[in-house]
């Protein structure tokens, strides 16, 4: 937050002010507004899943870890 001190700016002299520090305070910012990094390929949910599931039926519990 800013708060004037002394004197009376106008809101064009205010406003030029707040652009100056702004600027000042983004080229001073490591890096700016980047976007974080996509998570690596190790958590993504379709790595555990690949193949499809096997189908309910009489002998899906068999099927259940061998794949074919």
């Amino acid at each position: 937050m800013i708060k004037v001190v002394r004197g009376n700016p106008t809101p064009e002299e205010l406003a030029a002010a707040l652009a100056v520090v702004q600027a000042r305070a983004a080229a001073s910012a490591p890096g700016g507004a980047a976007a974080p990094p996509p998570p690596p390929e190790w958590s993504t949910p379709t790595r555990i899943a690949r193949h499809a599931l096997p189908r309910p039926g009489v002998r899906a519990w068999a099927r259940t870890y061998w794949p074919g």
